[in-house]
C-alpha cells in the first residue's frame, strides 16, 4: 500500500500549526522542520504526534528540499504551517494516492485576509502543486517564489487548501516586508536595471491590477486593504533593489 507523508517548515507558527497538523491526520506520518521557533510551535507539533527536526534556515526552497530529504515514502504532501486541508480534499488525496495515475496534483487554495475569504483580487482560484510522488519532484532554490519542479504528469484535485496567512494587518506588513526584501535580492542578482521611478510606477500599477483588473473591490474593505498592502510590497521591492544597485555602483 503506498505511503503518504506530509512535510511542513515552521518558525513561530504556534497560532496555526495545531490546526494544520490536525487536518493532516490521514497521512501515514507528519514531518515538521523547524528553524528555531521561540514560541510553542515545536511543543505543539510534538504533542500532535509530528516528527520534529531542527534545521538552520536555508531559504524557502532549500529548506523544503531538506525536509523532503527526510521522507521515505511513495507520496509527499506539502502544507504551509498556516494552511488546513479541507475534508473533501483529504478524501481526494487519499484516493489519488491509492488509485491515481498522475505523478503530481494541483490543489486550489482559498486564502483569508484579516478574517475575510478573498475570492477575487488575484488570490482565488490559486492552484498550487502540493501532492507528488517522492521521486518525481523537488523545489527550486528561488527565494520567496520557490515552486515544485515535477518530472511527470499533473492533474487537479477537488477540494480546497484553506490558507490563513494574515490574521491581523500587522501580519501583512511583516510578510510584505520580508517578501519585498527577497524579491529585491532576486532583482539585484539577475542584473536587471531598476530606476527610482520604477518602484512608484510598479506600486501604482500593482494597486490597480489587484483592486480593479482583478476585481478586488468585490472583496469589500478587506480587498482594498489587500490591494494597498500589495502595492506597498511592490513599491518597496523595487525601491530596495534600486538602493542596493546604487550601493553596488558606488
Amino acid at each position: 500500500m503506498p505511503r503518504l507523508v506530509s512535510i511542513t517548515i515552521t518558525k513561530n507558527n504556534a497560532a496555526h500549526i495545531g490546526d494544520c497538523l490536525d487536518s493532516l491526520g490521514f497521512c501515514d506520518e507528519r514531518v515538521v522542520v523547524d528553524s528555531g521557533s521561540s514560541d510553542d510551535t515545536v511543543q505543539i507539533a510534538r504533542a500532535k504526534g509530528a516528527r520534529v527536526t531542527y534545521h538552520e534556515w536555508l531559504g524557502f526552497g532549500p529548506q523544503k528540499n531538506f525536509a523532503l530529504s527526510l521522507v521515505e515514502a511513495d507520496w509527499v504532501l506539502w502544507l504551509d504551517a498556516d494552511e488546513v486541508v479541507s475534508p473533501e480534499l483529504a478524501a481526494a488525496i487519499r484516493d489519488a494516492v491509492q488509485n491515481g495515475t498522475a505523478d503530481g496534483y494541483r490543489i486550489s487554495r482559498l486564502s483569508m485576509f484579516c478574517g475575510r475569504q478573498i475570492r477575487h483580487s488575484g488570490w482565488h482560484p490559486d492552484y498550487v502543486m502540493r501532492l507528488f510522488r517522492r521521486d518525481k519532484g523537488r523545489w527550486t532554490d528561488a527565494q520567496g517564489h520557490d515552486h515544485v519542479i515535477l518530472d511527470g504528469t499533473v492533474e487537479t484535485l477537488p477540494g480546497l487548501i484553506l490558507h490563513y496567512p494574515v490574521d491581523r494587518l500587522e501580519d501583512s506588513i511583516e510578510k510584505f516586508n520580508l517578501y519585498s526584501t527577497l524579491g529585491a535580492d532576486n532583482i539585484v542578482a539577475s542584473g536587471r536595471k531598476v530606476w527610482f521611478a520604477t518602484g512608484i510606477v510598479r506600486g501604482l500599477f500593482a494597486f490597480l491590477r489587484i483592486y480593479v483588473l482583478r476585481a478586488g473591490f468585490l472583496d469589500g474593505r478587506e480587498g482594498f486593504l489587500l490591494a494597498v498592502a500589495n502595492a506597498e510590497g511592490t513599491y518597496y521591492r523595487f525601491m530596495k533593489a534600486w538602493l542596493a544597485s546604487r550601493q553596488r555602483r558606488s
